[in-house]
């Protein structure tokens, strides 16, 4: 038990998100630069370059989102474009098999929730730790609460 990391933690693919982020604010940077300096552009089309310049980066900033958060009472999985809150309780299993491109929570309804906070893209092994780090937080929870539902 003591080799569990202390809570709250947070699991987040670091190094991915930072090209996520680097890349959306250059992106936009650079779009946006060229528009201003190209002196034939009208103010709308300058406008549309900087919009789609700030939609790109929207979506590289949408993908750099995810993350699991493990907490006393739960964990929260953080993807693209959702959030949900799980009890100890309800996870049955964390999987991050060979070829996975992220984690997997199975769920004690029978469903299995992608968590894609903890991804072995860019550092596999870092996503390897984590997973077992999180594999090792659900085991001890779900035995706590056992302990605690027999007593």
């Amino acid at each position: 038990m003591s080799d569990l990391p202390p809570l709250p933690v947070t699991f987040r693919p670091s190094r991915t998100r930072a090209v996520l982020l680097t890349a959306g604010v250059a992106i936009f940077v650079v779009i946006t630069t060229v528009a201003m300096l190209l002196e034939q552009l009208s103010p709308g089309e300058r406008l549309s370059f900087v919009f789609t310049a700030a939609l790109l980066a929207g979506v590289l900033f949408l993908l750099s989102r995810p993350k699991v958060v493990a907490d006393e009472t739960g964990v929260t999985v953080v993807n693209i474009a959702g959030r949900r809150r799980l009890d100890w309780a309800e996870i049955i299993q964390v999987n991050l098999r060979p070829g996975d491109p992220w984690v997997f929570l199975n769920l004690s309804d029978g469903t299995s929730l992608p968590a894609l906070g903890i991804q072995p893209g860019i550092a596999k092994q870092r996503a390897i730790a984590d997973a077992r780090a999180l594999r090792a937080l659900a085991e001890a929870r779900s035995t706590a609460r056992s302990d605690e539902d027999q007593n």
